[in-house]
């Protein structure tokens, strides 16, 4: 069954029940009935009310040996009926069903925020081949194909622009409500809808990996990893429901030491049974968190799960990684400087070795060639050094390109005629082989548009901020100053060791949270307190060692998260006071001032009801860049 037709069972179940709750209600109080409809009444509503607790009660008794928050409710409903008290059995049912039922659709419209997008697939695609453009499903698309995307159409598929301009609609994915403009090498992604313009597009990834896919496999992830204040949650619920039902026993003992007669004494032990059962408290955290989740998702952020939510709300300090993630990663080749060989030749080399790289700045440099009409050579066996450089072999032998930490790996030295280049402010790629170096290549990056505005709003809201590139200082200078960092903020120079060792310095004020995009961030990553991957479209590696993925490539969206982060954190705070300020009421009610058990049902349903509307309201208060 599934969990549309699961609710609308519920919701006849409930709706059976207020109908037996309403025909032995005009008996009581306006019209006498005859006594037998009265009692199949009281039996429809017993049935139909308790039924369903009480079946979930045991499953998680049987299987998980716990004590249901359900089974409260199923034995203080038996015990008003075992002293005469049915009708308010009946009430404490039908009110806890209908709270369980619109609770269950509350928090179901949370867990189908995402997944929605699924609808959003078309089922199939225009690819372009060898026998022209024909009509395919999706699910045959595999990397390398072509596809051709009209106006108004959906992306199929993760892709790569290679023809054609246009703008998208990304809000689906990436939260971002103005269309964004896609020109040759611009990533596009899957669900996401072209306005205008005919563009072919290249598939990078199958509908398995896709970012939908990717986006619904980690908020279910994210459901089912539960936050410290969930678990703390379900470890008080637990604890406290046993509790509950040794102090109405006890209770019992109490009130028939002071006098009470036993009818008595065992309906006012079944008025605190309700009074002290902590469904409100329990829920509270959860309802908050989900929302919250839901909501971030349909604002491009995803996180893997509560405790990445909460955990960035208490972020101290972000240590950003530079290329990719404050810059564009659109790097652009400033200029070629060959000691051997022609410019062409040179170029032709360079690209072959960084053919599989991911790096932007090798991306700069196959994007340089191909628009000089430069065919990358073959190159094999290549390896790569994490801030370094490549090495692999061509047709004449072994080459290598990368930086001058690279120049010592092969046993080079610096050409005087580079000398000067190597303290720029640019980006620079050296290629040799072996202690020869041929030529080098210059490429400088540009800040995003929005890192400067993101990192503003973090310094403001009382974060500390780090950059860490592992390029050379002047370079990392010409970015920080453009972004407004202070000197002491930046790092350069920086091997992928060096900026977990940093993420532990910056650990000492605070928790920190590190932002990279790249393979060689998957350490920072994983090492800081909150790891946020820039961008789906980056690094796989990176994706799955972070915490939190931000779909856009837009910083704000970071700077959005932290204050939705926060607000979850004084919604799960103001949850909590409110379930447990009012079970403390209802329990001094239910012992001192005898609370009639009506008022006890409405007051725990109540609350209940209360915490869960309170946490939905994070449903509306998606995130927004500013």
């Amino acid at each position: 069954m599934t969990e549309t037709e699961d609710d609308g069972a519920e919701l006849y179940l409930t709706l059976l029940c207020w109908i037996g709750l309403g025909i032995a209600t005009l008996d009581a109080f306006l019209q006498p009935l005859p006594v037998g409809l009265v009692w199949a009444a009281l039996g429809a509503a017993y049935l139909t009310g308790g039924l369903p607790p009480l079946r979930t009660a045991l499953a998680e008794l049987w299987h998980d040996h716990r004590l249901d928050i359900d089974l409260l409710m199923v034995v203080a409903a038996l015990a008003a009926a075992a002293v005469g008290a049915a009708l308010e059995g009946a009430v404490l049912l039908a009110l806890f069903s209908l709270s369980q039922s619109l609770e269950h659709r509350a928090m179901g419209k949370a867990r189908r925020a995402v997944e929605a997008l699924m609808q959003l697939r078309p089922e199939t695609a225009l690819r372009e081949g060898p026998e022209g453009v024909i009509e395919v499903p999706v699910a045959d698309l595999v990397p390398g194909d072509r596809v051709i995307l009209r106006p108004g159409a959906r992306v199929p598929v993760d892709g790569r622009v290679v023809l054609g301009s246009g703008h998208l609609d990304e809000s689906t994915v990436t939260g971002e409500s103005a269309p964004v403009r896609k020109e040759p090498g611009a990533h596009v992604h899957e669900a996401t809808v072209n306005l205008d313009g005919i563009l072919t597009v290249e598939v990078v990834r199958g509908l398995a990996t896709s970012t939908v896919a990717q986006m619904i496999r980690l908020v279910t992830e994210a459901q089912a990893m539960k936050s410290p204040s969930e678990r703390f949650s379900d470890w008080f619920g637990q604890r406290y429901t046993v509790a509950v039902l040794v102090g109405s026993v006890l209770s019992w003992f109490g009130f028939r030491y002071v006098g009470w007669p036993p009818g008595e004494a065992l309906y006012r032990s079944a008025t605190l049974l309700v009074a002290a059962s902590p469904c409100a408290v329990v829920i509270s955290v959860p309802a908050a968190i989900l929302s919250a989740l839901s909501a971030a998702a349909r604002g491009g952020v995803l996180f893997k799960g509560g405790a990445a939510l909460e955990g960035l709300a208490d972020v101290k300090v972000f240590a950003f990684d530079k290329t990719g993630t404050l810059t564009t990663g659109l790097a652009g080749v400033t200029g070629i400087t060959v000691l051997s060989g022609s410019e062409a030749d040179f170029l032709a080399r360079v690209a072959g070795l960084e053919a599989q790289s991911e790096h932007p700045i090798a991306e700069a440099i196959r994007r340089e060639a191909a628009e000089r009409g430069v065919v990358p050579v073959p190159v094999s066996d290549m390896r790569a050094y994490p801030s370094e450089g490549i090495t692999g072999r061509d047709a004449e032998g072994e080459i290598w390109a990368g930086n001058a930490r690279m120049l010592d790996r092969m046993g080079a030295a610096m050409p005087a005629a580079l000398a000067g280049m190597a303290d720029g402010a640019e980006t620079l790629v050296l290629l040799g082989r072996g202690p020869k170096v041929e030529g080098a290549i210059t490429v400088a990056d540009e800040p995003r548009e929005t890192a400067h505005a993101a990192l503003a709003e973090l310094r403001a809201a009382g974060a500390g901020l780090l950059m860490m590139t592992g390029d050379r200082r002047a370079v990392a200078a010409r970015i920080g100053a453009r972004l407004g960092l202070e000197p002491g903020e930046i790092h350069a120079g920086l091997l992928p060791g060096d900026k977990v060792t940093l993420v532990d310095t910056a650990a000492r004020q605070g928790r920190v949270a590190f932002i990279g995009d790249g393979v060689n961030d998957a350490a920072a990553l994983a090492r800081a307190d909150v790891g946020v991957a820039m961008g789906v479209a980056g690094s796989e590696v990176a994706l799955q060692a972070a915490d939190v993925a931000l779909m856009a490539e837009d910083l704000r969206k970071l700077a959005a998260a932290r204050r939705l982060a926060r607000r979850t954190a004084a919604i799960i705070r103001q949850n909590l006071v409110l379930a447990l300020g009012a079970m403390a009421c209802l329990v001094v009610g239910s012992i001192f001032f005898a609370l009639p058990m009506p008022l006890a049902v409405v007051g725990h349903e109540g609350g209940t009801l209360l915490v869960v509307l309170n946490g939905l309201r994070l449903l509306a208060d998606p995130i927004r860049a500013r």
